[in-house]
């Protein structure tokens, strides 16, 4: 059983990985490349934490903004830190909620929470480091309230997707 967690867990990690290279291979404008491969990271998080438990999960939201910071999506390597707290923070919210039964409002919940603490911290991290002013405002809008658009999308994309692989029952969605 752990091998089956585990290969599922690469294969998110391997979808999630290629869902944040979209950028570099389709000309997309940035806006648009926030929400869609935004969406498709936060449901391979999701997924991964529901077939493979919230450490590999919790590994992938680590590794995701490691490698957008190679991807120069991240200009300063601190901020790879609020991002995987976001991360987390969407995972594990979205997970108790919808154990308890509540997820969809689970989900709405978690997006908004990782959105508020990543504003936050961003905006903190901001202040310290000396940034060009349009990158900060480029920065602190995309730590803002789409990470929330971001995680209700994403919470709905992983939950119609683990409905079909016969993840999720009725009761608790």
């Amino acid at each position: 059983m752990k091998n089956h967690r585990l290969t599922r867990a690469a294969l998110l990690l391997a979808l999630t990985l290629l869902f944040q290279s979209l950028r570099l291979l389709i000309p997309i404008p940035a806006v648009a490349t926030t929400f869609i491969i935004g969406s498709l990271v936060n449901a391979c998080l999701l997924l991964a934490a529901y077939f493979s438990g919230f450490g590999p999960a919790f590994a992938i939201a680590v590794l995701a903004p490691v490698v957008a910071y190679f991807q120069q999506m991240l200009f300063v390597p601190i901020f790879i830190i609020p991002v995987a707290l976001g991360n987390i923070i969407y995972i594990t919210l979205s997970l108790l909620l919808i154990k308890r039964k509540n997820g969809g409002i689970g989900i709405v919940v978690a997006a908004f929470a990782k959105a508020v603490f990543m504003f936050g911290s961003c905006t903190w991290l901001a202040a310290w480091l000396i940034l060009p002013e349009k990158v900060a405002a480029g920065l602190l809008f995309v730590m803002s309230w789409p990470q929330a658009v971001t995680g209700i999308t994403g919470g709905w994309i992983a939950y119609s997707a683990g409905k079909r692989l016969g993840a999720f029952r009725r009761s608790e969605i």
